[in-house]
Order: structure tokens, then sequence, then C-alpha cells
């Protein structure tokens, strides 16, 4: 059997560098705009909260970005694989490199040296493809994280606060445009990645992106829209439901035995932030029953869902919320309820069958959507990658996803 290779660095992988530092230059001015907006107006309580998810999601980030740093100058070979010209991610300057981390700069650097690396692969025809690939891949996980750790808890803050004072600033509809893009982009970005790490990839269809992409934007959009409705009539209880929810995320996520990172203290920050995650939207681990944890984390939320709906239902003003209460009633549920349709849509109809690492039949030409190629077993461990630096995390992840489970195989992304 032909063993196949990683995909290249490619100009849309440098587009999607561009647009990702874009987005979070946009995401975090906002950001800044809105907490401004809340000082001035003399509401000191929304801006504290708000900075303080602007400091923890960064801080979190930045944790991760450091231990990924401190393993990676650990693999052999590392530093050979980056460019002639020198190194791009902060080579082995390890005070500079702290520093930054502590200036809260660490992540924007990772974006930063993704576009000057794919530039130079891209644009120059030099060498160091496959460190261009790996950067991409790190960045893709940490702006999940950044997503989920920032974007959705302040989308939600949001729609609070305007539920709350019955008004709504320009501002405010900048701030929720800014997240919901974020999120957006994030969902597209993290799928491509772990779709690009796999060998002999078939391109990604528009119509199975564009079904990826409305299933999870169906499922979290109401989410988020129900928590910030049951913060509204019970603001006080909102922290001890986020407390309750994830020390039982977490808990589960101990119990699949995840090894995401290198060491014990990077994995349990890495269990916390699944935690944080799966408070928002579902997100796959590990390997196993992939099906079977998805109805089950659907079938919790779902129940979780509606008792917020329904509390909300029963303490809110109606008077002030009469305009949209009834239409929110029925929207939410129907919402959730069609992401799901969506979602079963897409492994039903638009997966790429991934029951392995996709080999294309001989003959088959290298632009065919999903739909239109066939795949056969293909166990990950017999790729050849000795020459190629692969991103091991991200490896780790494609191990659990494609692995051999007997009959069921997991074949989820998120």
């Amino acid at each position: 059997m032909e063993r196949g290779s990683l995909s290249k660095y490619s100009w849309i992988d440098f587009a999607f560098s561009v647009v990702g530092v874009f987005t979070f230059l946009v995401d975090w001015g906002s950001d800044v705009w809105v907490a401004t907006e809340f000082y001035n107006q003399g509401d000191f309580f929304w801006f504290g909260v708000l900075l303080g998810l602007m400091v923890l999601s960064s801080v979190v980030v930045q944790m991760f970005s450091w231990f990924w740093l401190k393993y990676d100058r650990e693999l052999p070979g590392f530093s050979s694989a980056q460019t002639p010209g020198g190194s791009v991610l902060f080579g082995d300057r390890v005070k500079l490199s702290c520093l930054l981390h502590v200036l809260q700069l660490g992540f924007l650097c990772r974006h930063i040296s993704a576009i000057r690396q794919g530039f130079r692969v891209w644009w120059r025809k030099q060498e160091g493809s496959e460190y261009a690939v790996y950067l991409t891949h790190d960045l893709s996980m940490l702006r999940l994280i950044e997503t989920f750790g920032e974007s959705a808890p302040q989308l939600t803050l949001m729609i609070y606060v305007m539920l709350r004072t019955n008004k709504a600033r320009t501002v405010q509809f900048v701030s929720i445009a800014a997240s919901t893009t974020s999120i957006a982009w994030m969902v597209v970005d993290y799928h491509r990645s772990l779709r690009s790490f796999l060998p002999d990839k078939a391109k990604q269809g528009w119509g199975s992106s564009l079904i990826y992409f409305l299933w999870n934007l169906l499922l979290i959009a109401p989410r988020v829209a129900t928590l910030a409705l049951f913060s509204s009539v019970l603001p006080g209880y909102i922290g001890a439901h986020f407390l309750l929810l994830w020390f039982v995320f977490v808990l589960w996520v101990w119990r699949q035995k995840t090894d995401f990172m290198d060491s014990v203290a990077g994995e349990w920050l890495y269990r916390a932030t699944v935690g944080l995650i799966w408070y928002f939207s579902w997100f796959n681990v590990a390997e196993g029953r992939t099906r079977g944890r998805s109805i089950i984390y659907h079938s919790f939320v779902t129940v979780d869902g509606v008792i917020l709906l329904v509390t909300w239902w029963c303490y809110r003003d109606p008077v002030q919320s009469e305009p949209y209460a009834l239409a929110l009633l029925i929207a939410l549920p129907l919402t959730y309820l069609l992401g799901l349709l969506f979602k079963a849509i897409y492994y039903c109809c638009f997966h790429p069958k991934l029951w392995g690492p996709p080999v294309r039949d001989p003959g088959l030409p290298d632009d065919l959507p999903d739909a239109d190629v066939s795949f056969r077993a293909f166990p990950i461990q017999d790729v050849t990658v000795s020459a190629q630096l692969v991103n091991k995390r991200m490896g780790r992840h494609a191990t659990h996803f494609y692995s051999d489970q007997g009959v069921t195989r997991s074949t989820e992304y998120r």
C-alpha cells in the first residue's frame, strides 16, 4: 500500500493565518471598546466582569502556548526544522519568550510567526513547509481555546446586559458581531486544521463545510442565548450553575483519561479548559465510542437548557419581555433541534467517511469533493513522516479520532 504524506503549506493556509490574526485583533479591539464604554458610563461592575473574562482567557491561552513552547524545545530536530534564516518562534531566547508570555503577547507573536514563516514558504518558495504547518495547527487549537474562553462568555454577557437594561448601544452590537464572527471562524479553522493533518486528505467540499458550520452555529447560539436569559432573571445563580457543570465536565474528561499534554500540570489545565468548552459546545477529546458520548452530552445539555429556559419564563418581567418572550421560548428549542438535525445530516450525508485516513483510488483527480472519493482502511501508524516535522499534539488527536475501535470508530472533530 502506498504510504501517505502530510499536507504541504499552501496559499490557503497563509490566507487563514492572515485572517486569523485580523479576527483576533478585531475581537480584542471590540473588547477594549466595550470595556471603555462600560467604564465611561459608570457601569463598573460590567467593566470588571468583562475585564476579568479578557484577562482570564488571555492567561489560559498564554499558559498553553508556554507549555507547548517548552515541549517543542525538547523535540529532537525541532530547531533544525525551522528556517535557515533563523528561528521564527522565539528560538532559544527563553527569557524573551517568557517575558512575552507574561506580557500576554505570546499568542499574538505566534500569529506573527505563522504569517512570517508562511510568507517565506508560499511566496519566496523557501524551505520550512512542515514547520509552517506545525505553527498553523497550534494556532488553530489556541484560537479554539481563546474563543470559548472569551468570545462565548463575552457574547453571553453582552446579551445579558441588553436584557437587563432593555436597551442596546452600538458598541454592544459591534461586540456581539465580533464575538459571533470569532466563534464561526474558529469552527471552520479548527475543522480544517484537523482535516489537513490527515495524509492524502480529500478536499473539503463547500456543501460539507456549510453544513458543518450551520450545525455548530445552530447549537452554540441557542445555548448562549439560554444562558443569558437565565442570567437576566437570576444573576446570582449563573456562577453556581457554571461551577457545578464545569466540575461535572472536568470529572468526565478525567474519566476519559486524556493525554493531550506532555506533563501532569499541563494535562489538568487541558481538562479544565475542555470543561469550559463543554459548557458551550461539544468537543471530542478521547478515542472510543464517540457517538455514545455525544448523545449523552447533547441529552444532558438539552435537559439543562430546558430547565434554564423554563426558569427564565417563570421569573421574567411579563411587561418588559412581552415583545420577544414567546418568540424566544419557541425559537430557541427549535433552533437547537435544527442544529442536531443538521449534525445528523452532516454525519450521514456529508462526512468524508473517515474510517481511516483517506487514500484515493488510483486514477481519481485531486480536486474531487468528499462525496466523490472512496476510502479504504489505512491505519495512521502506517504513515511515514520521518522526514517531516509532525505536530505531536494534533497527531495525538488524530490517533484518537481515527484509531481502530472494533465496530465503533471515532469520527467526530468536535
